[in-house]
């Protein structure tokens, strides 16, 4: 066994006395304080615990019934497994190389698993036939056999057996998730001497909301999912920490809130005769009844003297930007300015010609055509040149700019604003809170924030992470879109595969245009892969069944822009006029592709989900997106959203080396089969980790809800909020409440500020 595995078998000794003693809160003791410093360096290496209320929290997974033999049939290769079963048989002989070996049989009494130990000493040598134990290890493979090698055993039979820290009296024992060098038996004798130690924990939750929902104290319930008696005992513990996690989220909301509701700012009125009155004349399309529902709403809050803070939500295409526009015009007009943020480049210059085409010579201020109460639109990116960065900024700094638009650029100190009155944020989910804080800050008096996403949100989802934000929706498409077809092509099929290239052929042979999605870009340097390698195109964490170099297709090829494009151009395309787009273009190679293709110059675009969001060509129809199993639910049908935009049909086709019955193909089947965008978040928020779609895999830390189930949950949700929002009504400091206020400080570092990144 080696060192590292050796290290957490048990605490260490010595530096344990004074642990509790003065100093840090329990909760922040680090665990080399209380278990030593070999145990906790294997903690940290193995499992990113360092502190004790990391190791709190490091949950069980599952509860096996105490003397239950584990079902052994069901073991998975590469699995880190702790398994209760019965000794069949013990054979100790000689390797070759002249090392004791002991191989045991063990049973549950339907299916067998083989254990081999190395050397003349350890617990193994207490394993006889008809001896029951638990053995912890990783499952491998030897010669078509499943076996444990070198696994941990604790023998329940003995005498001394129920002292063991693992195995804690009760009728069940938790199991962990676990590393091969850090088992869960090792885990729970880490937590078992941390619990036997804590004096107490700081508790958050407010004495007189636990004696009314009669609800333990937070020692309590950690001792009540760690060391429980009965699985019984595992629900009322779970019970109040999923309460403490939504409590203490709503709490930061509703902070938020109060803060917000006691600001001031700068009220933009209508202006009759103005910018928007003129705009609203030149529209070629009628608003829809939401648009102009939800365009009311927010013309009455931008009229007020407190800033508006609102989340607007709607389909792709549903028209979101044009609301977004009309508000913007309304705050020029009152001598403010705007600014949209967008995130990334190709993004923010889609954003631009956008604008400027609909506004036309309402958006040309200070040129020879401009209309007379026409503004001027900005485009800031970090790679334009300097000296078109030294005009735009003077724009923005005297006002000659009215609607500014651009990516995280707009953030840099250099970017002063003259009066900025609108903050637009797009695809929010992309910026943190403490960014989009960053323009509430550039303005005279805080800004309005309007920020936007075409990703559906469920409602107990939009309760728990916009909780600052009021919500309006729009539901309904504008006139002229069509209905989009989606289709799986399996990879097994090469009929269905030449079947998806002809649909590309049939659609550019009607004069129309195609994009094919790809997870790679293709020129990554040796040890680099995956879809996150595209620097702008702010692909999604691969879900956790899709291949990748720990996934279950491991070492599987994905598709890659470069290959794809040269294979596309010599084979199944040839003729066409086919190019490429991808973060790592320079910027104006990336605008001029861009351009063509809207132009109609290009007639197949392959790219990176650098198209994923806003990129409008109406003349696009057909989507294929290639080993689309690489991506999540959410992600497609907003790759999707890039079709179907004019009169004529669009076409998804899903391409997908998964097998039909996997969890992969399951997906892929779901999106095919619906275009309903809410029944779509809800199935990716099921399927995905729960703290990832509430913002870790956006910041890179840790996650921050580990029981609270935004969907399973709405009623505790909606019961914290309103707890929350009376408690900061009546101690807006949280003086009287410090437990409380540490909390909620530690939610606000800088890992759990990007957990509310999507506020």
């Amino acid at each position: 066994m080696t060192e590292a595995a050796q290290e957490p078998a048990a605490p260490d000794g010595g530096a344990r006395d004074s642990a509790w003693g003065s100093g840090a809160p329990a909760w922040d003791r680090p665990l080399a304080a209380v278990l030593g410093a070999r145990t906790a360096t294997a903690l940290a290496r193995h499992l990113e615990l360092t502190t004790v209320g990391d190791l709190l929290w490091h949950l069980p997974r599952r509860y096996d019934e105490r003397g239950q033999l584990t079902e052994l049939g069901g073991l998975t290769e590469g699995d880190h497994v702790t398994v209760f079963a019965r000794v069949e048989s013990v054979r100790r002989r000689r390797a070759r190389t002249g090392t004791a070996l002991t191989e045991v049989t063990v049973t549950d009494g339907r299916a067998s698993l083989a254990l081999v130990f190395f050397g003349a000493r350890g617990a193994h040598h207490q394993l006889a036939p008809g001896t029951t134990a638990y053995f912890a290890g990783r499952v491998g493979r030897f010669r078509n056999t499943m076996q444990l090698a070198q696994p941990e055993v604790i023998v329940t039979d003995g005498a001394d057996s129920a002292d063991d820290p693992a195995l804690v009296a009760g009728a069940v024992v938790p199991i962990y998730p676990a590393a091969a060098a850090v088992t869960t038996l090792a885990i729970a004798r880490c937590v078992a001497t941390v619990l036997g130690g804590l004096p107490s924990l700081p508790d958050p939750l407010p004495a007189e909301l636990r004696a009314r929902d009669h609800l333990p104290d937070l020692l309590t319930a950690f001792r009540a999912v760690h060391q429980p008696r009965d699985l019984a005992e595992v629900d009322r513990g779970k019970e109040r920490l999923r309460v403490d996690e939504a409590f203490v989220t709503q709490v930061v909301l509703a902070r938020r809130r109060a803060d917000t509701a006691h600001a001031s700012t700068t009220a933009r009125p209508p202006r009759p005769a103005g910018l928007l009155t003129a705009f609203d004349a030149s529209l070629p399309f009628v608003l829809t009844a939401g648009q102009r529902e939800v365009g009311d709403t927010l013309a009455a809050e931008l009229a007020r003297p407190a800033p508006a803070h609102r989340l607007l939500q709607g389909e792709v295409g549903s028209g979101k930007t044009v609301v977004a526009l009309r508000a913007m015009l309304q705050v020029v007009d009152a001598g403010g300015q705007a600014a949209l943020l967008a995130p990334t480049e190709v993004l923010a210059s889609q954003h631009a010609r956008g604008l400027r085409a609909l506004l036309g010579p309402l958006g040309r201020g200070g040129e020879l055509d401009a209309a007379d109460v026409a503004t001027r639109i900005a485009l800031l990116t970090g790679s334009v040149s300097a000296a078109a960065r030294r005009q735009t900024l003077a724009e923005i700094a005297d006002g000659r700019a009215g609607i500014v638009v651009g990516t995280h650029a707009l953030l840099t100190e250099s970017v002063q604003f003259r009066d900025l009155g609108l903050v637009v944020v797009d695809e929010q989910h992309r910026f943190g809170v403490e960014q989009r804080d960053v323009l509430r800050r550039r303005g005279v008096t805080p800004p309005h924030v309007l920020v936007m996403t075409a990703t559906p949100i469920p409602r107990t989802v939009a309760m728990t992470v916009f909780g600052d934000l009021e919500v309006s929706a729009l539901t309904e498409l504008p006139a002229g879109r069509s209905p989009i077809r989606s289709f799986v092509v399996p990879a097994a099929q090469p009929s269905w595969v030449d079947r998806m290239w002809g649909r590309v052929r049939d659609e550019v042979a009607a004069g129309r245009q195609a994009f094919v999605v790809c997870p790679r870009i293709g020129d990554e340097e040796p040890g680099q892969r995956g879809i996150a390698d595209d620097p702008d195109g702010g692909a999604d964490d691969p879900p956790d069944d899709a291949a990748g170099p720990d996934g279950p297709d491991a070492g599987r090829t994905t598709a890659a822009v470069v290959e794809v494009t040269e294979a596309l151009q010599a084979g199944a395309l040839r003729g066409l006029r086919v190019a490429m787009l991808h973060g790592r273009q320079p910027t104006e190679e990336k605008e001029s592709v861009m351009q063509r293709f809207v132009a109609g110059e290009l007639d197949v675009l392959v790219s990176t989900t650098v198209i994923e969001v806003g990129v409008d060509v109406p003349n696009a129809t057909v989507m294929a997106v290639l080993d689309a199993d690489r991506f999540g639910v959410s992600q497609l049908h907003q790759l999707r959203g890039r079709v179907g935009r004019g009169a004529a049909q669009g076409w998804c086709l899903l391409h997908t080396q998964a097998h039909p019955d996997s969890p992969a193909g399951q997906r892929l089947a779901a999106v095919a089969a619906t275009l309903d965008g809410t029944r779509l978040a809800e199935l990716d928020l099921e399927q995905r980790r729960e703290g990832d779609v509430l913002g870790a895999a956006q910041s890179g830390g840790r996650r921050r809800l580990r029981l609270l189930s935004v969907l399973r949950d709405a009623d505790v949700i909606a019961q914290a909020r309103a707890d929350a929002t009376a408690l900061v009504e009546q101690d807006p400091g949280l003086a009287q409440h410090p437990d409380l206020r540490d909390a909620v400080s530690a939610v606000l570092d800088e890992t759990a500020a990007a957990f509310l990144a999507k506020g």
